[in-house]
């Protein structure tokens, strides 16, 4: 008798074949976090590019200048922006300081708010001097009363444009 045939056996799966897969998931998990990461440093750029633009000192123009320097005088009190707008040399704010300062008393005085804006700024050149004028407007935070006073402001070009002198019109 003669011995059975031995049955055929399944062929095994070669042992390459998970090794090309695996490598082609490393590249593409690679290649993700790549473009991940050049999308991230874009984007950083392009916000401190938007924030460098928004935060810019604009002193291109007179008006602007005297716009801003107001805000920061008169709306935030703050004299370390104040600096960004003024002359380094020959500034008198004296009497800008003490329209300030009747401002901050009366508020303390009366335990009242009062309110700072002014109207549109117009810019005029005699002589070779550049001034801006505007109405400055005192008015009670309840509306009660309004007060409106005209002020000139002297200014200079020196590395962009900057107050140099505020005085009242009479």
């Amino acid at each position: 008798m003669q011995p059975p045939n031995p049955t055929p056996q399944p062929a095994a799966p070669p042992p390459a074949a998970g090794k090309p897969r695996n490598r082609r998931l490393r590249l593409i998990l690679a290649m993700g976090a790549g473009i991940l990461a050049l999308l991230c440093l874009g984007g950083v750029g392009v916000f401190i590019s938007f924030y460098d633009e928004a935060t810019k000192i604009e002193r291109s123009k007179p008006d602007a200048v005297v716009d801003q320097f107001l805000r920061a005088y008169l709306v935030n009190r703050d004299d370390k922006e104040v600096e960004l707008f003024t002359c380094k040399q020959g500034l008198d704010l004296s009497r800008l300081d003490a329209f300030r300062t009747d401002i901050q008393s009366r508020e303390q005085r009366f335990t009242i708010g009062i309110r700072v804006d002014w109207t549109s700024l117009t810019i005029s050149e005699q002589g070779g001097r550049t001034t801006v004028s505007t109405d400055i407007r005192r008015t009670i935070a309840d509306g009660s009363e309004r007060t409106t006073d005209r002020w000139q402001f002297s200014m200079v070009d020196d590395d962009g444009w900057r107050v140099c002198n505020a005085a009242p019109v009479v």
